[in-house]
Formats: C-alpha cells, sequence, structure tokens
C-alpha cells in the first residue's frame, strides 16, 4: 500500500505513535531532507499559498523593507519567537543564505532559507533549504498600482512524512499558516502604512 509511518518516539514502536502527538511530528518534520529547486518529488502533493495587500509608499521603499532580511523580525507574529541568527549585515543577492530560529506550537527547531533569485525593486525568491517542510519557495513581487505598491506573496510547499505530512497539514499547518501571513499582513499595515 503506501510507506510505512516512522518509528514513534524513543522507546514507543510504530504501532504507538499517537497521530495528534504533533510535538513527535513537527521534531520529524524538522529532520526532513533538504530539498532543491527541482520538480515536486513523487507522490509529494504541492500546495498555494497567495496573498497580496497595497501598501501606499512607492515600491523603491517598500522593496528596500523587505529586502532588509532583519524587518522579517518585526512582521513576523510574536507567539512564532522568531529571530534572525545570521549575524548582520546580510546581502540579498542569489545564493545568500539566512538562517533562523522560531518555535511553532511551543516546538523550537531552525530553519534556513537560500536567495534564488533576486530582481531589485522588483522580487525575490527565497527556498527552504533546512526546515519544516519537505519543499518550501516563497516568491515576493513588488509593483506599482494606483496608490502605491502591490505586495505578492506566493508560496509552494510540501509537506514531509506522506500520509502523517497531509494529516498535519489538515489538522494545524494550514491553518497556521493562514494566521501567520495574516498577521503579517495587518504589521506590514501597521509599519508601512503610517
Amino acid at each position: 500500500m503506501g510507506e510505512a509511518p516512522p518509528p514513534g518516539p524513543e522507546g514507543a514502536g510504530a504501532g504507538s505513535l499517537i497521530l495528534n502527538d504533533y510535538e513527535y511530528i513537527l521534531k520529524s518534520m524538522e529532520s526532513a531532507s533538504p530539498w532543491g529547486t527541482g520538480p515536486a518529488r513523487e507522490g509529494g502533493r504541492t500546495f498555494r499559498l497567495e496573498r497580496a495587500q497595497v501598501v501606499a509608499r512607492p515600491r523603491r521603499e517598500v522593496f528596500a523593507f523587505f529586502a532588509d532580511a532583519f524587518n522579517l523580525e518585526s512582521i513576523t507574529p510574536a507567539f512564532l519567537r522568531f529571530r534572525i541568527t545570521t549575524p548582520r549585515p546580510i546581502e540579498m543577492k542569489p545564493g545568500t543564505v539566512i538562517d533562523y530560529q522560531l518555535r511553532l506550537h511551543g516546538v523550537p527547531f531552525k530553519w534556513r532559507t537560500r536567495i534564488e533569485t533576486f530582481e531589485p525593486e522588483r522580487s525575490f525568491t527565497d527556498v527552504q533549504l533546512v526546515g519544516p517542510y519537505r519543499r518550501w519557495r516563497h516568491r515576493h513581487d513588488f509593483v506599482d498600482v494606483a496608490g502605491g505598491t502591490e505586495v505578492r506573496d506566493v508560496v509552494d510547499y510540501e509537506m514531509p512524512l506522506g500520509p502523517i505530512g497531509a494529516w498535519a497539514r489538515r489538522a494545524f499547518v494550514a491553518r497556521s499558516l493562514d494566521r501567520i501571513f495574516d498577521s503579517r499582513r495587518r504589521a506590514v499595515a501597521e509599519i508601512l502604512d503610517r
């Protein structure tokens, strides 16, 4: 049939894995293999999260705000306890690697991304090298519109761990991502629309 689930927490057999034990799931997700930027792996399902908002500032200023990696700390919800661990300054360009620490549902983990593309004042894309997802690709676009700049986020991601990852996405990951991006939208408006 499908892949067998991974063994449960230390000292427990595979049969004793409790599906609502999200700490174990998240810890397993943290140790998932890094991924490249190629096509989805066989059997993986890619999900897409899209958001857009208009900020009443010129594109040059809005892009500069987002291109400063340390501003990510100010727009990430406090409940994630997010912080960048890469030393300053971080030069944003293709190939730049950025390390973070955060907590999700009380579970600490590390996240590492690489800037895949960087087009000044237009767009940049970061991809996860190490983190909770099987694959994560986040494109940020900045477009001139009447009244300011439209900030567009397109995130394509895959969950690890086969059926367990699919269950985790349905149970809480999709809602958590919505909550994070809703909070981020409010923070961006508060900071840049002043």
